[in-house]
Parts: C-alpha cells; sequence; structure tokens
C-alpha cells in the first residue's frame, strides 16, 4: 500500500498560476497570460496590454535601481516581463505567487 503521506515528486501538471502585484492580478495558462484584474474591485482589464501574451520570464529590481533578468521562474520580489507580440512590459513587483479558484477561472472574461 503506498504511504499516504508521502508527496507527489513528479513533473509539475498544473497548468495554471495567478500572479499578484498591489494592484492586480495577472491569471496565466500555461506562459500565456489569459485574463488580468484589478484587485482594488475585482473588475477584468480587458484592453491590459499583458493579455493573451507569452511570459518572457521575470526581472528582479536593485537597490540601486537596476534591472536584472532572471532565469528561475517568477517568485515573490520579482516581476514579470513581455518581450514578445508588442512592446516590452514589466510588471509591478510581485506580492504573491498563487492558483486560481475554480470559480475565479470560471468567470475570466471570454
Amino acid at each position: 500500500m503506498k504511504d499516504q503521506g508521502s508527496k507527489y515528486t513528479g513533473p509539475e501538471r498544473r497548468r495554471r498560476k495567478v500572479y499578484f502585484t498591489r494592484n492586480t492580478e495577472y491569471h496565466f495558462l500555461d506562459d500565456v497570460c489569459v485574463a488580468v484584474r484589478r484587485r482594488d474591485t475585482g473588475q477584468w482589464r480587458m484592453g491590459h496590454v499583458a493579455l493573451q501574451r507569452t511570459l518572457s520570464g521575470s526581472v528582479r529590481i536593485t537597490p540601486a535601481g537596476e534591472v536584472q533578468p532572471k532565469t528561475e521562474p517568477p517568485q515573490v520580489g520579482d516581476a514579470l516581463f513581455f518581450a514578445t507580440d508588442g512592446a516590452d512590459v514589466i510588471t509591478s513587483v510581485l506580492t504573491a505567487v498563487g492558483r486560481p479558484l475554480p470559480q475565479t477561472i470560471s468567470s475570466y472574461p471570454i
């Protein structure tokens, strides 16, 4: 019988993530931003420049104000970086990284 307390150690299977900044939530399916929402009002941002763009990576802003690219996945303290399909976009610094709730996913604007 398999130990119920052991943790899964295989490849990541979950495809959705949400990145939080102070004012905005960026919702992703794989590496594509599929929805953007204001945190204060909960309203979806229909014309945000990150929508339908592939995440290029993340950057860390040093205390001296320099932007340093990172090779690791985005984490708290980083900023998201979009460099494809339009002008480069760097978000505000991430305050949290999580998974969207099923009811949030079903409310994404089409």
